[in-house]
């Protein structure tokens, strides 16, 4: 393990997976990326505010709820992917996409846990300690987050869309 690289190993079913975070790719990003980002989240909390004023605060939380740095994020992350595959010598538009739509996925897992952390604040805040609940949320967050990425590591969704009907399935292969 390098210095600028910090290791997590994830056992999802029977196989250990390594995710990384490479603290050295921060310097990849410029300036105008980070501008980008900052004004996506912006412009998403600021119509999450106007929501809120329009039709109240329960609702503004919902849209205030939504990753605000997600489409700069995905939209950042397709174009590094595409430059990278271009200085090989390739045309990386693929690959970009490919590598959004595992952003979007990953995402999408995270904002359900992020639901079930709310629920429990929800359900707690006025019940119980405010650090016991906020523990208490964190934890399920934790681990819907762990279980629903280890499903879909597993390809548990996969087999969930899949016809019912044995005939079409055997038909498919």
């Amino acid at each position: 393990m390098g210095g600028s690289v910090v290791q997590l190993v994830v056992l999802a079913g029977k196989v250990a997976t390594m995710i990384e975070f490479k603290i050295s790719s921060i310097k990849d990003t410029r300036p105008h990326e980070y501008f980008v980002r900052f004004l996506f989240g912006g412009i998403c909390t600021v119509l999450a505010g106007l929501i809120a004023k329009r039709y109240g605060p329960g609702v503004g939380g919902l849209f205030l709820a939504f990753p605000a740095i997600f489409p700069a994020g995905v939209s950042l992350i397709e174009s590094h992917e595409k430059k990278r595959k271009a200085k090989l010598g390739f045309d990386g538009t693929t690959r970009g996409r490919l590598a959004a739509s595992v952003e979007s996925a990953g995402t999408s897992l995270g904002c359900i846990a992020l639901m079930g952390f709310a629920v429990v604040i929800w359900l707690g805040v006025t019940r119980a300690n405010a650090f016991a609940v906020m523990l208490a949320a964190a934890l399920v967050w934790m681990m819907l987050a762990v279980t629903l990425w280890a499903l879909h590591r597993n390809r548990f969704f996969h087999r969930l869309s899949r016809s019912r009907d044995p005939a079409v399935d055997q038909a498919k292969k």
